[in-house]
């Protein structure tokens, strides 16, 4: 009977939870777009002095917004927080620097991607690390979760030692700060270790990329196209390629048509 009671709550938890999940009309009727993004991880996302979102996610998130003839309205998070908030609905969509990954399909919906994140190895330049094989022995900090953190547990020498921390902001404080000899990074932890400490560090070699997309909950049809809809006409516009240009200042990629154990679009019944 307990066994029972207690299913009985969790699906009465997961209906409940359904319910308050708002759809696209709903949101239409609000006159907002409700976006999780990060807050300290520029040029992705980021606060400014006066608190407004910053950033190349925030101007997607805005672009996206006027797509739908809605005003964002966007709410900063921390990296492990990003997918909880969407699942728990707190927000309508993650436009989170959100690395589009098998495994995280298993959790959101993605749509196609908008973005794209090279991953280094990265490390004082007096370290000599040209490849996994020379992080034996070696303490590596990595984002909690992450991208980073996956790819370096499984890849790196068993004797590593990886040392998480729960943002970028604290895996890059930990490299300065002499805590760890070397940092699992993105394309823009260089910009940000140069700012602070010119001419030290360097990428050491890459470790793979990812490719940022819009992510919705699963099975939420609406969102997920409105999302693919919106990136059908803004991707290689004038003011998606300028967005790239101010926030990113690298040369806009080729995005892929497919990711392996990803499907871009909800799945039909």
């Amino acid at each position: 009977m307990l066994l029972k009671l207690t299913l009985t709550a969790a699906a009465l938890a997961l209906i409940v939870g359904a319910a308050d999940a708002r759809s696209l009309e709903e949101a239409k009727a609000s006159g907002k777009l409700i976006v999780g993004i990060q807050a300290d991880n520029c040029p992705w996302g980021c606060l400014g002095s006066t608190g407004e979102a910053q950033g190349f996610d925030a101007e997607i998130g805005r672009a996206f917004a006027a797509h739908l003839g809605l005003e964002a309205e966007f709410v900063p998070m921390a990296v492990a927080n990003r997918i909880p908030a969407l699942t728990a609905d707190k927000v309508d969509v993650l436009i989170a620097s959100l690395g589009i990954t098998a495994e995280r399909a298993q959790s959101v919906q993605f749509s196609q991607p908008y973005a794209e994140n090279t991953l280094f190895v990265t490390a004082a330049k007096s370290e000599s690390l040209p490849d996994l094989a020379s992080l034996s022995g070696k303490s590596i900090g990595v984002p909690r979760s992450a991208p980073m953190d996956t790819i370096l547990t499984k890849d790196a020498p068993a004797d590593t030692n990886i040392q998480r921390f729960d943002d970028d902001a604290a895996n890059i404080q930990a490299m300065l700060s002499g805590q760890v000899q070397a940092v699992g990074s993105n394309q823009f932890y260089i910009q940000r270790l140069e700012a602070a400490r010119p001419g030290e560090f360097e990428n050491k070699f890459p470790i793979g990329a990812l490719y940022q997309g819009i992510a919705s909950r699963l099975g939420e049809a609406d969102w997920n196209g409105a999302a693919n809809d919106f990136l059908d006409g803004f991707v290689g516009s004038e003011g998606f390629n300028a967005a790239y240009a101010e926030w990113l200042q690298v040369a806009v990629p080729d995005l892929p048509d497919t990711i392996d154990g990803v499907s871009f679009t909800v799945a039909q019944q």
